[in-house]
């Protein structure tokens, strides 16, 4: 097992670990205002300091990992729910209408970024964290069709595929028993990979009051209330800033390890 993939996993459950024990216990109550301790520096009460409305930092962290967890998770959720059997279907009919249908479709989402597509859909339904889930979601489904495309079309000229073409089995049972099974493992690193970029896509939604909405806490928006305390409380900006890089970095971490872990090829070419 890497040090990559060891060192990742860590960080990443500290993470998890903080956001899960947000569930049960903070340190103060995260929306509670204290007015006379705005703007502390970290101290012996409150671990990161306060915010400029007296509100515990380390308890707004704690849950701003829930909020960026939730979000990013089921982001990927919807992304590869969707996105891995329409790249199995076009896999299977390549070179078909339905294929090219799929993949043209693919290049009009990536035409439009997830901070776009969240600007439409809130100006219809209005921001929060559900419709920046949908937005980020949204964005993830061509990246995991294309994966599983690419993936699987090298698989359809094995050996193996054509016993089962000849077993009599159809497209979608070869599919979903041979295929899927073995490109099961690139798909989880990818996921990895895109959870990661829904931890900085919810932060850069946040950041323009397009994720979450007050009081829930999140670290994108704990930044955009920052930028103007800067020079007087850099406390503020830095303590998120930190959250989302550790975080960021332990989930690539944990997808570089696990693709080495994961790949045979590569395992034998390191060593």
């Amino acid at each position: 097992m890497s040090r990559n993939l060891i060192l990742g996993a860590g960080l990443s459950s500290l993470v998890v670990l903080a956001a899960l024990l947000s569930f049960v216990w903070t340190p103060y109550d995260y929306a509670a205002l204290n007015i006379p301790a705005k703007l502390q520096t970290p101290n012996a009460q409150h671990w990161f300091g306060t915010d400029h409305f007296g509100r515990d930092m380390f308890s707004m962290i704690m849950v701003g990992a829930r909020t960026s967890i939730a979000v990013a998770l089921l982001a990927v959720g919807i992304g590869m729910s969707l996105g891995v059997p329409l790249g199995l279907a076009a896999a299977a009919r390549k070179g078909s209408w339905l294929d090219e249908l799929i993949m043209r479709g693919n290049d009009l989402v990536f035409a439009f970024p997830s901070l776009v597509i969240a600007i439409l859909i809130t100006a219809v339904f209005g921001a929060g964290a559900v419709n920046a889930i949908i937005a980020i979601g949204i964005f993830n489904i061509p990246v995991f069709a294309r994966i599983t495309r690419g993936a699987a079309l090298s698989l359809w000229e094995r050996e193996f595929i054509m016993a089962a073409r000849v077993a009599g089995k159809g497209a979608a049972r070869i599919s979903a028993e041979h295929i899927l099974p073995n490109v099961a493992n690139l798909l989880i690193v990818q996921g990895t990979i895109q959870f990661s970029l829904g931890i900085l896509a919810e932060a850069g939604l946040s950041y323009v009051g397009l994720g979450a909405q007050p009081p829930t806490p999140s670290w994108g928006r704990m930044l955009a209330d920052a930028q103007t305390m800067v020079s007087f409380a850099p406390h503020l900006a830095l303590i998120p800033g930190f959250a989302i890089i550790l975080t960021v970095l332990g989930l690539n971490l944990m997808g570089d390890g696990l693709r080495d872990w994961l790949d045979p090829r590569i395992r034998v070419a390191r060593s």
